[in-house]
């Protein structure tokens, strides 16, 4: 790894690569600096530097591995700072400019994901329930944690039509922002068309009004065969409350399982979205705006870097 730097006009050193600066962040915060300070010193945001080091000790996980710690586990900083030893030495061996190269962030095409359907369909005991929830993902960008507490007002008008252009509420979205959220796919429609007739059959969030198809308005969108919503569990991490449902993300799992696909998770199913969004035409603004990130540097991290062509890297080379 080099350790090249340069200074900033603030006069603060920064790693030269953005890579050596995320491990020096993961470091920072596992020798007991608060995001906050970490964010002071390397004049970042506070949410940029939290998303650095989240996903560098995601990826530390999936491609050295870091003993006593999974994937999951990553997400609270009191986990990392407990496995600061092995941290460190997963860092000793992990390069992440090979590591970036051979495990590039992979983009689903469109036949990708309607093999993936077919599949999960075959496999799954509740397919429409586990369908919609897959095409969820790549329709509207939405995390994980947004789609389980989605409810029906969020997706249904009160006429009990759908709403194409709704809303993130601030109390749904995961940076407590609301922001548009659209419902524009006939294959998602479908699903959860017939997902929602299921549950009028099985009589689950449903009340006795002919609005919002004779759904219960604030029942979550999503239910499990009993009834019940994906639990959410809140917990204190540096002064601040976070949320995490296991059970969303354990879903997700199996769901890509069952598709069969490599290098795609919950997770990273919004690089998808973005490299679509990308290629359609949209800025990083807009594509921001969809995904709830305001930071264009974060949405560029997103998309996929293009590789020139053998005749672009020769070109005046001397």
């Amino acid at each position: 790894m080099r350790n090249t730097t340069e200074h900033l006009d603030n006069g603060k050193p920064e790693p030269f690569d953005s890579a050596a600066l995320s491990i020096e962040m993961l470091k920072a915060v596992v020798d007991g600096e608060t995001y906050e300070e970490v964010a002071t010193r390397f004049d970042k945001s506070r949410t940029a530097v939290e998303r650095r080091i989240k996903t560098l000790a995601a990826h530390l996980t999936k491609v050295v591995g870091v003993q006593g710690l999974n994937e999951e586990g990553t997400a609270f900083v009191r986990r990392l700072r407990n496995h600061r030893k092995a941290i460190l030495t997963a860092l000793e061996v992990f390069d992440p400019y090979i590591a970036a190269q051979a495990n590039a962030p992979r983009v689903l095409s469109e036949q990708d994901i309607e093999l993936a359907v077919s599949r999960i369909k075959r496999r799954s005991s509740r397919s429409w329930h586990d369908i919609a929830l897959f095409y969820l993902l790549f329709a509207t960008g939405a995390r994980p944690l947004e789609i389980a507490r989605l409810e029906i007002r969020d997706y249904l008008d009160a006429d009990g039509g759908i709403r194409r252009k709704s809303l993130m509420r601030s109390e749904v979205a995961i940076n407590g922002r609301s922001r548009a959220l659209y419902f524009a796919s006939s294959h998602l429609d479908e699903a959860l068309a017939n997902y929602l007739q299921e549950r009028l059959a099985q009589n689950l969030g449903v009340h006795q009004e002919e609005t919002f198809g004779g759904f219960d308005p604030m029942s979550r969108l999503f239910l499990s065969a009993t009834g019940e919503g994906f639990k959410i569990i809140p917990h204190l991490e540096e002064g601040k409350t976070r949320y995490l449902c296991r059970p969303i993300l354990e879903t997700y799992d199996k769901l890509f399982r069952y598709a069969e696909i490599k290098d795609v998770s919950a997770r990273s199913s919004r690089r998808t979205v973005a490299a679509r969004l990308h290629a359609r035409g949209a800025d990083l603004h807009q594509i921001g705006l969809l995904l709830g990130i305001s930071e264009p540097s974060a949405v560029r991290a997103l998309l996929p870097k293009p590789k020139p062509s053998l005749s672009d890297l020769v070109d005046e080379l001397v």
